[in-house]
Order: C-alpha cells, then sequence, then structure tokens
C-alpha cells in the first residue's frame, strides 16, 4: 500500500541558509556537549509540552513548511538519549499527541506526522497509549481524506488486531468509505465496513452497507460488482438460515 504523507515542500536547497546554520550548530552543540558526558541522563518520558501552532509558526519566520521538518526529526529523535530499548513506547503520548498536533497544524500538507503517528508510535503494546495515536489519525483524517485514507485503513486493522476494538474499527472503516471521494482508492478500502461487520455477525447491517454500495453506481469495475453482489447474495443466504445452533 502506497502511502501518500509528503507535502508541497520546498527541497532544503531552497531553505534559507541561516536556518540551516542554526540547526547545523544546535546540531554541533548537541553533539560536543554528550561528548563530554556532561548531560544527565534524560527518560523519554520527560518530553516537554507542545508549543502552540502558533509558536511554531512564529519561530519558522515565514519558513512554515522547513520548521514543521525540523520538529519532526527532533521528536523522532527526542527519546534516543533515554538508551531504552523501545523508548518511544515510554514516551507521554498526551503530549506527544501535542506536537505532532500543532507540527500538523504548521504544515497541513504534510501527512509526515500522522503516518508517525499510525504506523511508528501506534505500534505499542500499551493500548491506552495505542489508542491515543489512532484516535489522533481519526481525528485529522477529515481534513483531507483523498489523501490520508491509507493511514486511517492501517489504524482501522489496528483497531480490529491489536485493540481487539471491532466497534471502533467500524466507525474507522465508515469514515473511510463515506468520506472518501478519490474514484482510485482501492476497493479492499471501500469494502472494509462490511468486513468488520460480518466478523460483528452484524450480518443486516453488513447487508444494508454493501446494498447501499452497490446502489451509489460508483463501482465501475463489472468485476468488482460481481464480486460485492455475490458477497451479498451470500450474507443473504446467511440470514435466511438463522443462526447456526
Amino acid at each position: 500500500m502506497t502511502t501518500a504523507w509528503t507535502s508541497r515542500e520546498r527541497p532544503v536547497a531552497a531553505v534559507p541558509g541561516w536556518i540551516l546554520g542554526l540547526l547545523a550548530a544546535s546540531l554541533s552543540i548537541q553533539i560536543a556537549w554528550q561528548a563530554t558526558g556532561a548531560e544527565p541522563a534524560r527518560d523519554a518520558s520527560d518530553l516537554p509540552r507542545a508549543p502552540a501552532a502558533q509558536v511554531l509558526r512564529l519561530a519558522g519566520f515565514g519558513e512554515s513548511a522547513a520548521l514543521a521538518r525540523l520538529a519532526m526529526v527532533w521528536l523522532l529523535a527526542f527519546d534516543s538519549r533515554a538508551g531504552n530499548a523501545i523508548p518511544y513506547q515510554k514516551l507521554d503520548y498526551d503530549r506527544l499527541a501535542a506536537w505532532l498536533d500543532a507540527i500538523l497544524a504548521v504544515d497541513p500538507r504534510s501527512n509526515f506526522p500522522l503516518f508517525a503517528a499510525a504506523r511508528l508510535y501506534a505500534e505499542n503494546d500499551n493500548p491506552a497509549k495505542a489508542r491515543r495515536m489512532v484516535e489522533l489519525v481519526f481525528a485529522r483524517f477529515g481534513e483531507d481524506p483523498n489523501r490520508r485514507w491509507p493511514l486511517l485503513a492501517h489504524v482501522a486493522l489496528l483497531a480490529k488486531h491489536r485493540l481487539h476494538d471491532l466497534p471502533l474499527a467500524r466507525q474507522y472503516a465508515a469514515a473511510l468509505q463515506r468520506q472518501t471521494t478519490d474514484p482510485t482508492i482501492p476497493a479492499w478500502a471501500r469494502q472494509m465496513e462490511i468486513f468488520v461487520l460480518e466478523d460483528m455477525n452484524e450480518l443486516e447491517a453488513a447487508k444494508v452497507v454493501l446494498g447501499g454500495l452497490l446502489a451509489t453506481g460508483k463501482i465501475g469495475d463489472a468485476e468488482e460488482r460481481r464480486f460485492l453482489q455475490s458477497r451479498l447474495e451470500e450474507i443473504e443466504r446467511r440470514l435466511k438460515a438463522g443462526p447456526k445452533r
């Protein structure tokens, strides 16, 4: 699955020299400081509170996209100082979500913050922390559904398989089917809600959703229509047969 998270960003060569110089100086100071052994051990849970998006914009002096990229680099590297085996799992996820939200607000065309939320930070064995990340992806999905659908599809699968929360998976799958309009979005993504409903044994609801999908006329591929029609007929047969004893 191809995840479109790149934004309409300027190349690094277009970033003003003073910004690159500031970054290089900052990195040099950090490296020198660490080499002296003077920096105290830092736990990943020490992530500071996120600044307001407006503060980040002002700090970028008109180079919002470049500032957002630098902020993401800093955020991704923050917990590497803690010496933990899987350091990001120890972060304060409410603060982490606030950082990702602020960075996304600074550069809304970039999906990198949500990509990190879905594909890195949500892969956490702590269910509450994983849920915090999938909720963030869902909350920002509706702002750009045709570009962010791969991320919502991924967290729908996480909700189903990692969180074992089928109602939540259905909520995400339903949003995926109803809010996207790009005809190139693959069939499996549009049909996800139907399969989740079948897993929930909600056959009547699955029949309604499937029938509605066929009735929209949006399914232009004949093979896909035949598959969905056969799926609908199978659900109807299961409903007529009644529950297994």
